[in-house]
């Protein structure tokens, strides 16, 4: 019931998303790479309209995914991300940065895994990446039901993220503990020098507009290619942020 409740205050945090437009301006313009965004389970690109007119605003090429419905990894959803990515690529003549709403994310880790020539950085938000087959969501029921329209070709996204290669591009993992759909122990990633996690206040539903969220994604793409640092909110909205934890394996 808590969790049910969390997830009611995405409504809020959507009439909250005009405060986030002069904040925004404390991060500067930005240099005009490409930005794909991945909608989450059952979404589409209408969910992320908020997040990439925001993004747009600021000063990147951002673009949706074109392929409907995320109704799962489909051969048709796996195979047009691959060729959207690469299309993107090519037609800025620069890597792109993957901003991937909860499935969304996990196609963006496995896409960063398999061209990482062709990706910036990668940031997800609420993903469970690090879900086992033991875990359940609030999806899941939905998720079993579609299960035997997904392609074959899943192996490798199938696997424990502790079997799978590590991501060679920077990563940021963006949580939040009152998720009502997800664990939020399963989207947190390994802190390194390259990978990191940020905690928000809100619920799963709102992170595509919820300012905190936006803010962290406006200074994650400002920085310059090639010179990533972690997060540091600035001074007079850190209690937007609290202390994030990092993701370690069981001894």
């Amino acid at each position: 019931m808590l969790y049910r409740l969390a997830e009611s205050r995405a409504w809020f945090e959507l009439g909250a998303f005009a405060a986030a437009a002069p904040l925004l301006r404390l991060v500067g313009r930005g240099d005009r790479h490409p930005v794909l965004v991945l909608p989450g389970f059952t979404a589409s690109d209408r969910s992320t309209v908020p997040l990439r007119s925001t993004l747009q605003a600021q000063g990147y090429w951002v673009h949706g995914w074109r392929l409907g419905q995320n109704l799962g990894p489909t051969d048709e959803v796996l195979d047009g991300m691959h060729a959207r990515l690469a299309e993107l690529h090519r037609r800025h003549d620069r890597p792109v940065s993957l901003i991937g709403w909860s499935l969304g994310g996990i196609y963006a880790r496995e896409l960063a895994r398999e061209h990482p020539e062709a990706v910036r950085q990668v940031v997800t938000l609420g993903s469970p990446f690090r879900m086992t087959l033991a875990d359940r969501s609030g999806a899941s029921g939905l998720w079993d039901t579609l299960k035997p329209a997904f392609s074959t070709r899943l192996l490798r996204m199938a696997m424990g993220e502790i079997d799978k290669p590590p991501l060679r591009v920077p990563s940021t993992a963006v949580y939040t503990r009152t998720d009502g759909v997800v664990r939020w122990h399963t989207c947190i990633d390994a802190e390194s020098d390259t990978h990191e996690n940020i905690e928000v206040r809100g619920s799963h539903s709102g992170l595509g507009w919820n300012p905190a969220v936006l803010l962290a994604l406006a200074d994650r793409l400002s920085q310059r290619e090639g010179q990533w640092k972690r997060f540091t909110p600035p001074c007079s909205l850190r209690a937007w942020y609290p202390e994030p934890v990092t993701w370690q394996a069981a001894a």
